[in-house]
C-alpha cells in the first residue's frame, strides 16, 4: 500500500491529522456471512467504538458553528418492509423557505451513521450557507447505523430513495423549496447519490433538482487497470484491494452488473436524463479515476455535468473539517450553491 508520509502531493495538514489512520490490508472472504461474523467480533466492535469517538470529537463549535442553525431529526417509513428510518435535519434558524440538500453518509454502504458527530459538523458547514440539510440514516449492509437491521442491496438504496421522497412530499412542513432539493453524499454515499438519481429516473420522477457526488465508491472491484489511482493511492485512509465491499453489499448484484448497486456499470442509456450532476474527486484517492470516468459517461449521455478535483487531498478529506477547514468550507459552500442554483452553470 502507498505510504502517505512519503507522498509530496498530500497537504501536510492531512498528514498531521490523519496520517495515523492506516487501514489494515484486507483479504478476500468466501461469503457475506463471514464478513458479518468479523463485524460482530470484539476487535471489530472495539475498532468501531474508537472510530466513533474520533468522529464525535470533531463535532464542536470550533469546527462548525451552531450559531443561526436549528438541529433536530425526523423519521419516515421506508418501503418495502415498513422500516422506520431516522434522519438528522439541520436548517437555518428562521422560517424562510430554503433549498434542501439530502445528504447520504459514507462508509461503503457498509458502516457509519448520519448521527456520528463527524456528520453533524459537516451538516452544519453546509447549512451555514442558508440551506436545509436532511441526513438519511439508511440501513447499512454490515454494521448497524441507528437502523439496527443490517441488510444488503437494495435495502440502503430503498431507504435513501424513500428519504428523498419524504423530503419532497413534506417540503411545506420542513420549510424547504421542493424545486430546489438536491442529493449529495461522499464515498458510499456518493454511490447512493448516483443510484438514487437513477432510481428516480427509472421511476419517471423528475423532482430531484441535482446530484453532487463526492469521491463516489462505484466500481466494486479493485485494482482496475483502467484506473491507475486504484493502485497508486491505495491505502490512503481506505484499502480497497479485496472483495469485501461487493461481498458485504451483495455479490449477486455485482455479478449481474447492476448499475443501481454499482454505478460503475452504468451505460449511457442508464444515465441519460439525469438531472444536473457534479462529480468531485480527491487527487490522492484510489477512487479518483472511476469518478472521473463516470463524469465522462455523463457528458457522453448529454447530462449537464461538471467535475472538480481537490488537489492535495485524500479520500473524503472534505468531511474531516479538522484537517483542512478551508477545503471543507469551500466544498460545503459549493454544495449549497448548487442547491440554490439547482443545476450546473
Amino acid at each position: 500500500m502507498a505510504n502517505m508520509a512519503d507522498d509530496p502531493r498530500i497537504d501536510p495538514r492531512i498528514k498531521a491529522v490523519m496520517g495515523h489512520l492506516v487501514p489494515e490490508p484486507s483479504e478476500d472472504v468466501p461469503d457475506r456471512e463471514t464478513l458479518l461474523a468479523v463485524a460482530a467480533s470484539d476487535s471489530a466492535r472495539e475498532y468501531a467504538e474508537t472510530r466513533n469517538r474520533f468522529f464525535d470529537a470533531i463535532d464542536t463549535e470550533d469546527t462548525a458553528s451552531f450559531e443561526g442553525l436549528r438541529s433536530g431529526e425526523f423519521s419516515f417509513v421506508s418501503e418495502p418492509g415498513g422500516h422506520s428510518i431516522r434522519a438528522r435535519f439541520i436548517r437555518p434558524d428562521h422560517d424562510d423557505v430554503v433549498p434542501c440538500v439530502v445528504y447520504l453518509h459514507g462508509g461503503g454502504m457498509m458502516s457509519m451513521s448520519a448521527f456520528n458527530g463527524l456528520y453533524h459538523s459537516w451538516g452544519r458547514l453546509i447549512a451555514a450557507n442558508d440551506v436545509a440539510v436532511a441526513m438519511i440514516d439508511f440501513r447499512n449492509s454490515l454494521e448497524p447505523s441507528t437502523a439496527e437491521e443490517v441488510a444488503p442491496y437494495p435495502a440502503g438504496l430503498d431507504d435513501c430513495v424513500n428519504g428523498v421522497r419524504h423530503v419532497l412530499d413534506h417540503a411545506g412542513e420542513l420549510g424547504i423549496d421542493p424545486g430546489r432539493v438536491v442529493v449529495s453524499g461522499e464515498s458510499g454515499g456518493g454511490n447512493l447519490t448516483l443510484a438514487t438519481g437513477m432510481r428516480f429516473l427509472r421511476d419517471g420522477d423528475d423532482r430531484i433538482a441535482g446530484l453532487f457526488a463526492l469521491c463516489p465508491y462505484i466500481n466494486g472491484a479493485w485494482p482496475d487497470e483502467r484506473y491507475p489511482s486504484s493502485v497508486e493511492n491505495n491505502g490512503y485512509l481506505i484499502e480497497i484491494h479485496s472483495n469485501r465491499g461487493r461481498m458485504a453489499y451483495g455479490i449477486e448484484a455485482f455479478d449481474r452488473r447492476d448499475p443501481l448497486a454499482w454505478p460503475g456499470f452504468a451505460t449511457v442509456d442508464d444515465v441519460r436524463g439525469l438531472p444536473p450532476t457534479v462529480i468531485s474527486v480527491n487527487e490522492c484517492d484510489p477512487l479518483r479515476d472511476e469518478g472521473v470516468a463516470f463524469y465522462r459517461l455523463l457528458l457522453a449521455a448529454g447530462v449537464p455535468a461538471r467535475a472538480r478535483e481537490m488537489l492535495g487531498t485524500i479520500h473524503g478529506t472534505e468531511i474531516f473539517s479538522i484537517a483542512c477547514p478551508d477545503i471543507s468550507r469551500e466544498t460545503a459552500s459549493a454544495i449549497a450553491e448548487f442547491a440554490w442554483g439547482s443545476g450546473v452553470s
